[in-house]
This record gives structure tokens, C-alpha cells and sequence, in this order.
């Protein structure tokens, strides 16, 4: 009897110290949403930042930032002879496998897509628009499309493919643009087509697919510089749609809550809107509740706590936001433009040049609240594009061929 509750307890505790681990299995998080739900982690950084656990190199160039997964993590970086997704280990970032993806290079040259792990299988997006299926264990390749010759894809100008694919269910989603159908879902075991978005047409922008429940119903949230729209994840039509123009580039991740939408760009025309989605009937509505230019995020993607949205705006600094009224809480200008994740009760915010300095702030409504900076070692010559990880107690700090591993859990 003893024995069994002996055996009982180191149960309980390996299943707690395995929960305490949670994985990062796609672009922006478990929810696409760049919120990271671990807890006791460092509230207050010492000068000079967290301590650096490893770096890793070798990983090519490319803007991609990483999925975390058990004991290992995936991203994707240039070759001279190709594009390639690269697995290496979570305990000190040494190789353990690379997959060949397409053609390397274009225009800001490098990938951008963040592979999506799921279960044995590892999806990701080249540049060029070259859609693979691995296999996790050994990088071995399952299948392949091209978003261009199998489905005619459009962009909306020549910077490539940037999209991360979405896998739900039994389908993996992706937007090659164009009219053949904006959107496309395959079966994510042999990447036959399921369904086309053909009613749904519109050029393929930056930005990547959201999975979410609004009004009752589940729908995939996509957004163009022409159009944000609502899509039906069982046959591809087009559930609602708001006109919405982007003007150069359309990158940013829309964030939902409260069965409302909020999508933002920069240049010259953008800014922010919030949409708010009903039931109307046998079909769905979408109104406009806001417009406004304090929020105009280029591409290092905002995200909202509680009730407010945090980012970046060209027009305005760093910047909190009241989400469903648009109020403009605080701006600040103390650290460059960048990228941002969230974590246990703060913002973790990174400069794209320069130092690369990233700063760990308060997520408060009440201002501009620094608990810690440090500026990036071994930068590259490139702007540090790639969004910060915070995944298994450490941040990941991705810069062209380098990956950093910080260690950021409180002792």
C-alpha cells in the first residue's frame, strides 16, 4: 500500500512539473493571440537583463521566429540552396534536423513563416509560396503544394508569402490569395483540397489566419488590404465581411474578443478598426464600431489583456488602448519600434533596430511602466523583425542566423 502511494505522488508531481512546461506550437501561441498563460516568472529584470542560457547558430536568414514543443523547437531560416525548417534542441539549441522548404532569397531576403507543429507532423510556408509537410521526428518529407502553380495564388505586392499556417482539426488553412478562392483548407495528412474560398477572393496579404468562436459559431478571421472576413471552417463561404483598406502592407494578426475584431496596419491611409459581429438571422453582420490612426501597427502585432489592446503605432509610439471604445490610454516613445508578447502580468517588447534593446513593462492601463531592458548581443545588420517567445520559463530572442535562449522563470 505504501509502495502505491509512493508511486501515486511521483505521479502527481511529474504531471505537475509537466504542466508547468507549456509549448508555444505555432506562430504566436497557443491561441494566436501572442499570450503566453505561464506563471512565476521574473517580475523585475537585474541590470544587463535575464541570464542567458545558450545561442544557437546556423539557422539561416530569415525573419521567422520559433514554435516551442517538448524538448525541441522549429523554425526556418535560408540556405544558400534553399529554404529550410530547422529543429534544434530545447536544452541547449544544437541541431538535431533541417528540411529543405524552396527557393531561397526575395525581396528582404529570408523566410517569414513560423512553422506550426502539430502532433508528428511540422507544417510551414516558404517565401516563394511552397506549403510542406514533415514529419517532427526527422524533418522527413510527407507532402507539398505551391500556393502559386496548384492554386493560382495572387499576392497583394512582391515581399512573399509571410503567412503561418493554421492547423485545425483535420485541416491545415492558409490563404494563397487570388480567384481560385482567397483561402484554401487540405487535409492535413496528404494535402488534398478540402475546400476553396470561392466566393472570397481577394489577394493574399501578410497577415496569418485566426481561429475563433464569435456570436456562437466558429469561423477563421482572416485579413487583406482589401477586406477583414469571417469564413466557415466546414466548406469555405464567406460568413461576413467588412470592407477594409491597407495601404503597402497588410501584416499584422487580427485579435478577437467579445465577438469583436480588431485589425491594424500602417502607411498612409491605416490605422485601426474594431468590428463587432452578430447574428442577424440565418447570417452573420459585421459594424464598424471604431476608426482611428493612434493604433497604426506595421508588423510587430499587438495584443489585448483584460480590456485594452498593447502595441506598437507608427503614429504614436507604444501605446495602450481601450479595446471596444478606441480610448487612447497612454503613448510612450522609450524604446523604438517593435514586436511584443505577454506574459504573466507584462509586456515584453523588443526594438527592431539599433541595440534590438528589449524592455519588460507592466501591463497596466495606467502608463508606461519599465521593470527591466537589455540590449540584444550579436546583433545582425538586419531589423530584429521576429516576435519574442516566452515558453518553458525562457524568452527566445530570434535574429537572422541567431536564436537566444534567456532564462526568465523566478528562482
Amino acid at each position: 500500500m505504501r509502495k502505491m502511494l509512493k508511486l501515486a505522488t511521483l505521479t502527481i508531481i511529474l504531471l505537475a512539473s509537466a504542466a508547468l512546461a507549456i509549448d508555444w506550437p505555432q506562430w504566436r501561441g497557443p491561441n494566436r493571440d501572442n499570450i503566453s498563460t505561464e506563471t512565476g516568472l521574473l517580475k523585475e529584470w537585474p541590470k544587463g537583463g535575464p541570464t542567458l542560457v545558450w545561442k544557437a547558430n546556423g539557422l539561416g536568414q530569415g525573419f521567422s521566429t520559433v514554435s516551442v514543443v517538448g524538448d525541441r523547437i522549429y523554425t526556418m531560416g535560408d540556405g544558400p540552396d534553399s529554404s529550410y525548417i530547422r529543429c534544434i534542441s530545447l536544452s541547449d539549441g544544437k541541431p538535431i534536423w533541417s528540411s529543405k522548404v524552396g527557393k531561397p532569397g526575395g525581396d528582404h531576403p529570408g523566410t517569414r513563416c513560423t512553422p506550426t507543429v502539430d502532433g508528428e507532423m511540422v507544417y510551414a510556408l516558404g517565401q516563394w509560396g511552397d506549403l510542406v509537410a514533415v514529419k517532427a521526428a526527422d524533418g522527413k518529407e510527407v507532402w507539398r503544394k505551391s500556393m502559386k502553380s496548384d492554386f493560382g495564388g495572387k499576392m497583394m505586392s512582391g515581399w512573399g508569402y509571410a503567412e503561418s499556417p493554421l492547423v485545425d482539426g483535420d485541416k491545415i488553412v492558409c490563404t494563397p490569395g487570388g480567384n481560385g478562392g482567397a483561402m484554401v483548407a487540405l487535409n492535413k495528412t496528404d494535402g488534398k483540397v478540402i475546400w476553396r474560398s470561392t466566393d472570397f477572393k481577394d489577394s493574399a496579404a501578410y497577415s496569418s489566419i485566426v481561429p475563433a468562436k464569435i456570436a456562437g459559431a466558429k469561423m477563421y478571421v482572416q485579413l487583406t488590404n482589401a477586406s477583414v472576413v469571417g469564413i466557415d471552417p466546414e466548406n469555405g463561404k464567406v460568413l461576413w465581411k467588412a470592407p477594409r483598406s491597407g495601404d503597402v502592407a497588410v501584416v499584422a494578426t487580427p485579435v478577437v474578443k467579445d465577438d469583436c475584431v480588431l485589425v491594424t496596419s500602417s502607411y498612409k491611409t491605416a490605422g485601426c478598426n474594431l468590428f463587432k459581429v452578430s447574428k442577424s438571422g440565418s447570417g452573420f453582420t459585421a459594424e464598424e464600431v471604431y476608426t482611428n490612426h493612434d493604433l497604426a501597427n506595421h508588423h510587430g502585432g499587438v495584443v489585448v489583456v483584460g480590456d485594452y489592446v498593447y502595441g506598437h503605432s507608427d503614429r504614436k509610439g507604444w501605446v495602450c488602448m481601450e479595446f471596444k471604445t478606441g480610448k487612447l490610454m497612454w503613448n510612450s516613445n522609450k524604446l523604438g519600434k517593435g514586436s511584443i508578447a505577454y506574459a504573466d502580468g507584462h509586456l515584453y517588447c523588443r526594438s527592431e533596430s539599433g541595440a534590438g534593446t528589449i524592455a519588460l513593462i507592466e501591463a497596466s492601463p495606467e502608463g508606461w511602466k519599465e521593470s527591466g531592458r537589455f540590449d540584444q548581443p550579436d546583433r545582425s545588420r538586419d531589423n530584429s523583425w521576429p516576435q519574442p517567445v516566452i515558453a518553458d520559463g525562457k524568452l527566445f530572442i530570434r535574429d537572422g542566423d541567431v536564436l537566444l535562449c534567456y532564462g526568465v522563470k523566478a528562482k
